[in-house]
């Protein structure tokens, strides 16, 4: 059964960091390319970064560029997003994402979310 399932979210205060981990189950990542989306409240999901299964290029909406950074670990079967200099409007719940396409525009797989709360 495929699944992935993120954790590490919480509250953290502004200018805090999180780390974001996803891990895979039931397929290999190794031919996927990952992303991560956000979804705040009242607001559509929007992507955040990805990177890509062929040769680990990555890419960032801008408002996060700068403050955060995705990896993955093929061998771990993780995908990683690493936040810094965390704002209020970071608040969101966050997805991991599969996709057989980069970039990740429309993910076959998706996880159940994780919330991050930026607030003091």
């Amino acid at each position: 059964q495929v699944q992935l399932v993120e954790s590490g979210g919480g509250l953290v205060q502004p200018g805090g960091s999180l780390r974001l981990t996803c891990e895979a189950s039931g397929f290999s990542l190794e031919a996927w390319a990952m992303g991560w989306f956000r979804q705040a409240p009242g607001k559509e999901r929007e992507g955040v970064s990805c990177t890509s299964a062929s040769d680990g290029s990555t890419s960032y909406v801008d408002f996060v560029k700068g403050r955060f950074t995705i990896s993955r670990d093929n061998a771990e079967n993780m995908v990683y997003l690493q936040m810094n200099s965390l704002k209020p409007e970071d608040t969101a719940v966050y997805y991991c994402a599969a996709d057989l396409d980069y970039p990740v525009r429309s993910p076959d797989y998706w996880g159940q979310g994780t919330q991050v709360t930026v607030s003091s």
